[in-house]
């Protein structure tokens, strides 16, 4: 199965839902290719849908990672929303949870690229302690904007 790339806009950010394994050869190019596109035309504010995403290894992580330096190096942003625990736990294990933006809700990583705007970011520690005690929750975001 490969990877399948809905794209759509919010208030002039690109939400990009991908449905599909993030894995060398299924999907990885795809999604490497559509960041460069949106990239070429202008659009360098971008939320990631991963909430079915069914697999991510290191050549998916290394693809948000090249789509993430290339947007910001012209300004922009890469938000990641909705990650199952698994591939949260990913992140954490690489320590590129540091480098990423994680939003539960589609509103707030929207307005992430607004300045002036409150927003709810995911709370990593809180998620980090809860797995500790073993009752980590997807969403298991903070209660106020953070």
């Amino acid at each position: 199965m490969s990877l399948h790339i809905e794209e759509r806009e919010r208030e002039g950010i690109v939400i990009l839902d991908l449905k599909g394994p993030l894995t060398l050869g299924h999907g990885d190019l795809e999604l490497r290719d559509r960041l460069t596109a949106l990239h070429e035309s202008g659009k360098v504010n971008i939320v990631l849908n991963l909430k079915d995403v069914t697999e991510i290894d290191s050549t998916g992580l290394g693809t948000l990672v090249f789509g993430l330096a290339r947007l910001r190096r012209s300004g922009g942003g890469l938000a990641l929303l909705n990650l199952n625990r698994s591939h949260l736990k990913l992140f954490l294990l690489t320590r590129l949870a540091i480098a990423f933006e994680f939003f539960d809700d589609e509103q707030d990583a929207v307005n992430s690229f607004f300045p002036d705007r409150e927003l709810k970011r995911f709370d990593i520690l809180s998620f980090v302690q809860q797995a500790g005690d073993g009752n980590a929750k997807p969403g298991a975001g903070c209660a106020s904007a953070c």
